[in-house]
């Protein structure tokens, strides 16, 4: 069974039922019933045409479920009889539904869902044990996603933004139960980018290749975190480096710079770097000045205070950093770095476990609570010798 075929055929069957009329919430039912019993016929054979296959067997569930006489009464005007068999239309809707998943009235959260649901092929049990919670709950999740999207209308452009801001998500999300969701996402990212021309789509796409590069490397044996400036560099998968940065010249080239393209551009000078003493941080401080100007985002505020400490010193991080919100996710973390670099250990210390108390993971807990003890040690060690 070639499950990949099936996840990449998915929208195309999505997008065609929905077209010649299907609601979003029944088209979708009756593609998973269609998936399923693929899964259940193919082992013995793929039909020569899959997705007329899958059209076939959906739309017949549609019509099946339709056939009540309530149904029939809502749906008797625009629901088409069955279709003589042939191939499956060459129409490519999978950008219709990255818009309607990724619609404005949904949370960001049910975006997700129902994206890697309707777009991305993955059941509710492959999507709730990626975000380990109950399957009933995802479940839940992905009804009233589609319940809101039911009847929507895509008679204008939709907003690419949104759309990335929702793959984006995805692939922070990262690896967890049985699907690797950052994985996932570049396949997704690379499927939108088939379907559409625009320098953000490839700046994502560059910015996750150059991130899931550096996959092998980000934990130790024993699955202790492992920052970036300690990371063996063996490991990183330098094709894809070469691909991201490939794609990431190609969208720069176009000169329509965007908050993707700036992050993928700093990731790039890391990866370019061959050990973290070389990295060019003057070029990564210039970036985020870009980064600055197009989102005035305080988190990219608390990012490049890092990066200026790298710079010019840990006297100039701290000046960068003075004038953020000390709530700020990282913040303390930022701010203990920098106080260690400029030698101000028990201080570091303190802040170093401040922001273990506020780590949204357990790994990254364990790797600040292990850098303020390293610190508290080292403190203790000065004051011995003094």
């Amino acid at each position: 069974m070639d499950e990949a075929l099936l996840r990449s055929l998915t929208p195309g069957v999505l997008g065609i039922l929905v077209r010649r009329g299907a609601d979003f919430a029944a088209a979708e039912d009756a593609v998973q019933d269609a998936l399923v019993e693929a899964v259940r016929v193919w082992p013995g054979g793929a039909p020569r045409d899959p997705k007329g296959w899958l059209v076939a067997v959906a739309w017949r569930r549609f019509l099946d479920a339709s056939r009540s006489e309530a149904a029939r009464r809502r749906r008797e005007e625009r629901v088409e009889e069955e279709p003589p068999p042939g191939p499956a239309s060459e129409v490519d809707d999978t950008l219709r539904l990255y818009f309607l998943c990724a619609h404005p009235s949904l949370s960001p959260s049910s975006a997700v869902a129902l994206t890697l649901r309707a777009v991305g092929g993955l059941t509710t049990r492959q999507i709730a044990r990626a975000y380990l919670v109950p399957e009933a709950t995802m479940a839940q999740r992905i009804s009233r996603a589609k319940r809101t999207v039911s009847g929507v209308r895509l008679d204008r452009p939709g907003d690419v933004s949104t759309v990335l801001r929702v793959l984006y998500l995805v692939f922070n999300e990262g690896y967890a139960g049985d699907v690797d969701l950052a994985a996932e996402a570049i396949r997704l990212t690379r499927q939108l980018a088939a379907v559409i021309d625009h320098p953000e789509v490839a700046g994502l796409l560059a910015l996750m290749l150059l991130h899931h590069a550096r996959w092998a490397s980000r934990t130790g044996p024993d699955g202790a975190l492992v920052p970036l400036a300690g990371q063996d560099r063996g490991r990183w998968d330098t094709e894809m480096i070469a691909e991201g940065v490939g794609i990431l010249q190609g969208a720069l080239a176009l000169d329509r710079l965007g908050e993707f393209q700036a992050q993928a551009a700093i990731a790039a000078l890391h990866a370019d770097a061959p050990t973290a003493g070389e990295t060019d941080w003057p070029q990564i401080v210039e970036w985020y000045d870009e980064l600055v100007r197009l989102t005035d985002s305080p988190v990219v505020r608390l990012n490049r205070a890092v990066a200026v400490g790298e710079a010019d010193g840990p006297g100039a991080g701290l000046a960068a950093l003075a004038g953020l919100d000390a709530s700020l996710p990282r913040h303390p973390a930022v701010a203990a770095h920098l106080h260690e670099r400029a030698g101000d250990l028990p201080l570091a210390a303190r802040l170093y476990a401040e922001a273990a108390e506020r780590a949204p993971t357990v790994g990254e807990r364990d790797h600040l609570t292990r850098q303020a003890a390293r610190l508290n040690t080292a403190a203790r060690g000065r004051q011995r010798g003094a």
